[in-house]
């Protein structure tokens, strides 16, 4: 059955698949996993949720991304298969860009001038080098947004998925590599946020909302190629550095 028909967690669920074909022998140790193009079309998934299962591989030791060849098997079993890596950040962030997008067209119909000036002020403390100040003023952004819905439950659920991303390690490996979105994007996406909360347009928050997020996405998904190609070159110059002292 195919993973997006089982329900669950779906990296997971491609994860344990891909852990049965190595333990099997379809992929052994030194071998080359399907190209990811392939693996979404097994699947039936998107890039980000066979991004999130390579990852979580990685971090269980069974497999390395290697630049322009692909990603490699390892071992053919993990110590720490059982660990729950939980939930992972393409996974949380695609779930925040379905429910704050809709947060925020609710927020357009019903809030009122001291809220938007909390919004205006949280958005120029995004504007600062302090990394972990404009990190919290992002999210404070964000909540005061599901605050002005005024609905209780909703306001618990945007404080919960933001949370969330550092809760799971998964989640928090990917974000702590990813950094921030830089400070000059952040600040063009949530003005449009703002703007259209402003003018109490209810689609135009709710696409800036998701487009926001869905440039999030993006970033993560650059990321974690930048991080294969990282290590990449830092082993690469370990064994240059190997060959060298050899020759001396």
């Amino acid at each position: 059955m195919r993973a997006a028909e089982r329900g669950g967690k779906l990296y997971r669920r491609i994860v344990q698949e891909i852990v049965a074909d190595i333990a099997s022998g379809v992929f052994p140790v030194g071998s080359r996993l399907p190209a990811e193009r392939d693996l979404t079309e097994r699947f039936k998934v998107s890039r980000p949720t066979i991004r999130e299962a390579m990852i979580a591989l990685e971090m269980q030791g069974m497999v390395e991304a290697r630049k322009g060849s692909g990603v490699f098997v390892l071992a053919s079993s993990s110590g720490d298969m059982d660990r729950e890596l939980d939930i992972g950040a393409f996974e949380i962030t695609e779930a925040r860009r379905l429910l704050e997008g809709e947060v925020a067209a609710v927020a357009a119909t019903e809030i009122d001038e001291p809220q938007l000036a909390e919004l205006r002020s949280l958005l120029a403390q995004m504007d600062q080098d302090d990394d972990v100040a404009a990190e919290e003023a992002d999210r404070r952004f964000h909540i005061a947004i599901a605050e002005a819905t005024g609905n209780a439950v909703i306001i618990s659920a945007v404080t919960d998925f933001w949370d969330m991303r550092f809760r799971s390690p998964l989640a928090r490996a990917v974000l702590l590599k990813a950094g921030s979105l830089g400070t000059e994007s952040r600040m063009i996406e949530h003005g449009r946020i703002l703007s259209a909360l402003e003018a109490r347009s209810p689609i135009d928050a709710r696409n800036a909302m998701r487009d926001h997020l869905a440039r999030l996405i993006d970033h993560l998904l650059d990321v974690t190629e930048t991080e294969a190609v990282e290590r990449a070159r830092a082993e690469t110059n370990q064994r240059r550095r190997a060959l060298a002292r050899r020759s001396v």
